[in-house]
This record gives structure tokens, C-alpha cells and sequence, in this order.
């Protein structure tokens, strides 16, 4: 079988909301988010991408079915606690193009989907004028109980699209993990950015 990848934008987003949560719960279940979530608020959370007409959804489908999701908005856009590490840092976010979540079935992992989500992602952002790219990762230490063995971070896949580790810029939330018995635990996000060349 063959996969697609297509965008969408703003509210043309509505009708894979459910898709989206559903993939959103099943792959932060997995180390290293453990999230444990629930339909309910993911639709909430996913409804702000609805929200702006300058949002992005790359869908990854295969046979009308949808496999995977990859989410973007600009910085000005986002929740405020993105935002803050930049103001806090002395960046305008007003340049800064975010993406969220790339979310994909495990079965169609490792076939040039996520560079295809970044792709265009990236393609969406130049088109409204974006130069400035970013998106923050949960930090586990090296060590942590749930680590499945053989685990692979997509830091080297990241390095390789051009991202940048700052650890400068940093975020905090909480949420329900798989082994907190319903419990919000404190976790740490930290940015990567990519600038593209300014034209002379």
C-alpha cells in the first residue's frame, strides 16, 4: 500500500480533529511523552489549530485513511507558554514559525513521512513569510525506567533537517503519564530552531 501526504489549513482542518486525537493518544502513550490522555481534551487542545486560519495540518493517509498528523501555527498563534522562553530570552516570537506535534502510526514509521511533514511545514510557513522555524521536546534523562530497550531519539533525524538544540529555551508542563495513577507530572520541553538564510 501507498501512502499520501497532503496539508490543510485553518478550519478545513475540522474534520480530521478525531483522527488527530485519536493518533495524539496512542503515540505519546510511548516513551518518551507517556501521556496518558483522553479524546475529550485533545479535541479541546486540537481546536486552536481549527481556530487560526494560518495553521497547518499534514495529514499522511493511506487508503482514506489517516496514519499520521503533523501540526504547525506561528509563534503569535500558540498557547502563551510557548511563547514565554522566547520573551523571556528577549526574542520576538513574532518571526518564529511553531510546530506542534507530528504524530505517526508506528507501522508507517521510517518511510520519508516525517521529513515529508517537515517538508511541508516548512513550505507553509515560507508561504506567509516565515523564515523561523521551531518546536520543543520532552527531556528524559538517559536513564529512565520506561526507556524500551533499544529506544532511538529523533535528535540525529532533527540535526539533520538543520535543527539546533537551545537549551536556553525551555518550557514546563504537566500532564497525566502512564505511570502516575491519573496523577499530572511536571515535564520539561526544550526548543530546537532552524533560520533560514536571509536574502540579499
Amino acid at each position: 500500500m501507498e501512502f499520501t501526504v497532503r496539508r490543510l489549513a485553518g478550519e478545513q482542518v475540522l474534520p480530521y480533529l478525531p483522527d488527530a486525537a485519536r493518533l495524539r493518544i496512542s503515540v505519546f502513550r510511548e516513551f518518551p511523552y507517556l501521556y496518558e490522555g483522553d479524546e475529550e481534551s485533545e479535541r479541546d487542545y486540537l481546536q486552536g489549530y481549527a481556530a487560526c486560519p494560518r495553521s497547518v495540518f499534514v495529514l499522511a493517509e493511506v487508503e482514506g485513511k489517516v496514519v499520521g498528523v503533523s501540526t504547525g501555527l506561528p509563534l503569535l498563534d500558540a498557547d502563551e507558554s510557548f511563547r514565554a522562553p522566547f520573551e523571556k530570552a528577549g526574542i520576538n516570537p513574532a518571526p518564529w514559525f511553531y510546530f506542534g506535534e507530528s504524530v505517526l502510526d508506528p507501522v508507517w514509521r521510517g518511510k520519508g513521512i516525517g521529513h515529508a511533514f517537515f517538508d511541508h511545514r516548512e513550505q507553509h510557513a515560507m508561504v506567509l513569510g516565515f523564515s523561523k522555524f521551531c518546536f520543543c521536546a520532552v527531556v528524559r534523562p538517559e536513564d529512565h525506567p520506561l526507556k524500551p530497550p533499544g529506544y532511538r531519539s529523533n535528535d540525529a533525524f532533527w540535526a539533520r533537517r538543520g535543527y539546533v538544540i537551545r537549551p536556553e529555551l525551555s518550557c514546563h508542563f504537566a500532564w497525566p503519564q502512564v505511570d502516575s495513577a491519573g496523577e499530572e507530572v511536571g515535564n520539561e520541553l526544550v526548543f530546537r530552531t532552524r533560520e533560514l538564510p536571509v536574502q540579499i
